[in-house]
């Protein structure tokens, strides 16, 4: 491990310019890349003291061993010198985007003769136009073989059109009018490539062109009577109708843009971004990276577009260009994209209307591809076996802890206080052993008093079941209900790990010794910086952000605070939903609904008489009188009071009833509102 300070520059060395700086290490690898409007100031703030610096940053600066630079004049000249670094050195530490599949494109080689038609994966060649990525090659090949007889242009490769031209004679394709057939000559190469243009033409989203100009032939040819020619034409049409539905309109105004979403958390992050061309969804792609240096959401917006645009030029960049968040700054990447266009690239985020309802739907596939890297690799067994063993090794465990057990508070400003616990066995989630808990000791916001209180409640369990069964030596077989399922809480972690930092640590452990239990490890992951803390240690086990380890404590620790979350939720939207009427024994939800529709509040309903309640159907006079003194015992509620004037709201608002909708809680909740909701 390198010491900054002796490799750091002297301050006068250092060009107060925009400029490009490598890290190198001991053996001249270049190990990071960075662009700067002043050297001087970005480099100052690699060589300050390493307490100060992210961990990841100070990792890198304490392998690097020594540092350079190059001036440029502009800093749309750094950012296109860094891509080029990037790409030439391959650094360890910058974000690089990497595929997760090879994506296959549309192709049309037009620096051919005769352009041809096919499916095509990896680098772009020059002169020949693509259209894409799509998901799978089946596609294009569907959408392909209805163009073709519309635009029959030549598919097969070059040994077959120069076998076909040796023998004069022309493939299935040219039999059956797919093909153009210019091995034989029934077109000529002029004629032939204005068919490819018209196909590419086609493509790129200008479609009412050719739809109006066939349905002008057809017309034409039946008012001529060549009905045979209008029946192939209104063929031709609905072929091409056909393959425009294959990609449903999205943006109505035929926009041509690119949309890109980013889904992260500490550790990684995944990008989709939509091509979306005259309007349509063209193609579909997406990256996933390590983060494997300190960046924000605008850093990574830069990185994936440097990669998307790099080797593109003219009309392969969009004119419009949807982004999640915005580089700082944002005008050398916008002049860079501008200067690969040839013309203005507008890069914003949208606020409003149609383009900011795809750009969601472009943010749950960027979610669901991160949720999906991380199933995949989570299920590889030798993957989970590594992490388990690395926690053992950083927490100096007797054994790997085979049984993981992770508990969360979720509260929203101290109202509706709950816990969760979440079970991860041999490094899987066991959803059959979760549980979740109220906090029943005490009101109001306190996380470490929860957690003691969980900890207590949860493992007092442990210990009746303990009880009740006898020593474990005496057999399994008590730990099992008689229908063969586990008993609640009987089965003992290696490992309790707790959603927070010292406090929440020493709670759970106080909460252990309590109860005289000292068999089990605990300890915390800090959400900060991924700190994981043991009881009574003053400074925190950093695990290294490539861990294994790292990534499963992260992964139980989410899901814990997932599962907390989704409960909070439920039980205040319950709460929101609650009225006078639950109370009364016997009345459903049917005969509730009826009295909210006959009344219309629950406030007029609290006013009526008891025959006025008799009046409504499937309502006798004994529950009638329930009712009443259900409403008589109840506390009257307080009055709506707008929070901007202080005004009094006299209007009545028709009661909430069962069906109607309510807020929606999805599995993979994110953080968006932690600052109050917990």
């Amino acid at each position: 491990m390198a010491d900054p300070s002796s490799y750091r520059p002297k301050p006068g060395q250092i060009p107060d310019s925009p400029g490009v700086y490598k890290f190198r290490d001991e053996h001249r690898r270049v190990i990071y890349v960075g662009k700067a409007k002043s050297l001087r100031q970005r480099l100052a703030s690699y060589f300050q003291d390493l307490a100060n610096l992210h961990p990841r940053t100070r990792t890198m600066v304490t392998t690097a061993a020594s540092v350079e630079w190059t001036v440029v004049s502009t800093e749309v000249e750094a950012l296109q010198l860094e891509y080029s670094w990037i790409k030439e050195f391959d650094p360890r530490f910058n974000v690089k985007y990497r595929d997760d599949k090879s994506y296959p494109y549309l192709a049309v080689t037009m620096n051919e003769e005769f352009p041809r038609v096919q499916v095509m994966r990896g680098h772009k060649k020059k002169g020949v136009r693509y259209f894409g990525p799509y998901g799978h090659a089946w596609a294009i090949r569907d959408t392909v073989d209805l163009l073709l007889r519309v635009f029959p242009v030549r598919t097969c490769s070059a040994g077959v059109f120069k076998n076909a031209a040796r023998t004069g004679r022309p493939c299935l394709l040219g039999y059956i009018g797919k093909c153009s057939a210019p091995c034989v000559e029934r077109v000529s190469a002029e004629e032939h490539r204005e068919l490819a243009e018209e196909f590419c033409d086609f493509m790129a989203g200008r479609t009412g062109t050719y739809l109006r100009r066939l349905e002008k032939q057809m017309t034409d040819a039946a008012e001529e009577m060549e009905y045979e020619r209008a029946a192939r034409l209104r063929d031709d049409i609905e072929a091409l109708k056909k393959a425009m539905e294959k990609n449903a309109v999205v943006l109505a105004d035929a926009t041509d843009a690119d949309l890109m979403a980013v889904a992260e958390d500490e550790l990684e992050a995944a990008v989709q971004i939509f091509h979306v061309r005259g309007g349509r969804v063209r193609g579909q792609r997406g990256w996933v990276t390590d983060k494997v240096e300190a960046v924000t959401t605008g850093d990574l917006v830069e990185h994936a577009l440097q990669q998307l645009y790099g080797e593109e030029r003219g009309d392969s960049v969009p004119k419009e260009v949807l982004v999640p968040a915005l580089p700082d700054p944002v005008e050398p990447i916008q002049e860079w994209l501008t200067e690969r266009r040839g013309s203005n690239v507008s890069l914003r985020i949208p606020q409003r209307g149609d383009k900011k309802a795809l750009m969601e739907t472009v943010q749950r596939n960027a979610l669901q591809a991160l949720a999906l890297h991380k199933t995949k690799r989570a299920s590889d067994l030798t993957t989970r076996s590594r992490a388990l063993e690395e926690i053992s090794e950083a927490l100096d465990l007797d054994s790997a802890p085979l049984r993981i057990e992770c508990y969360d508070i979720s509260h929203l400003q101290g109202d509706d206080v709950v816990a969760s616990m979440v079970v991860f066995e041999d490094g899987l989630q066991r959803k059959s052993e979760y549980r979740r808990f109220q906090i029943k000791g005490f009101e109001g916001q306190d996380d470490v008093r929860s957690m003691h209180e969980v900890i207590t409640r949860r493992f007092r369990r442990y210990l009746a079941e303990k009880e009740k069964t006898g020593e474990w030596a005496d057999g399994e077989g008590g730990l099992t209900e008689e229908d063969g399922r586990p008993k609640r809480f009987a089965y003992p972690p290696q490992l309790v790990v707790v959603d927070g930092g010292q406090p929440q640590v020493a709670a759970a452990k106080k909460a252990l010794d309590e109860l005289g239990i000292d068999d089990i490890a605990v300890c915390g992951l800090a959400k900060r910086l991924e700190e994981v803390w043991l009881p009574d240690d003053d400074d925190p086990v950093v695990l290294p952000r490539t861990s294994e380890g790292l990534y499963l404590l992260q992964r139980v620790r989410d899901e814990a605070h997932r599962f907390a979350i989704t409960y909070q939720r439920t039980k205040r939207a319950k709460r929101f939903r609650s009225s006078p009427l639950d109370d009364v024994p016997g009345l459903g939800e049917t005969r509730k609904q009826a009295l909210i529709k006959h009344f219309g509040s629950v406030k007029k309903l609290r006013s009526a008489t008891i025959d006025q309640i008799c009046e409504v159907p499937g309502i006798g006079r004994k529950t009638a009188e329930t009712i009443a003194v259900a409403f008589a015992q109840a506390a009257p509620a307080a009055p709506a009071v707008n929070t901007a004037t202080g005004e009094i709201m006299e209007d009545e608002e028709p009661e909430t009833t069962a069906g109607s909708a309510e807020e929606p809680v999805t599995a993979g909740t994110s953080d968006e509102r932690r600052g109050q909701e917990r």
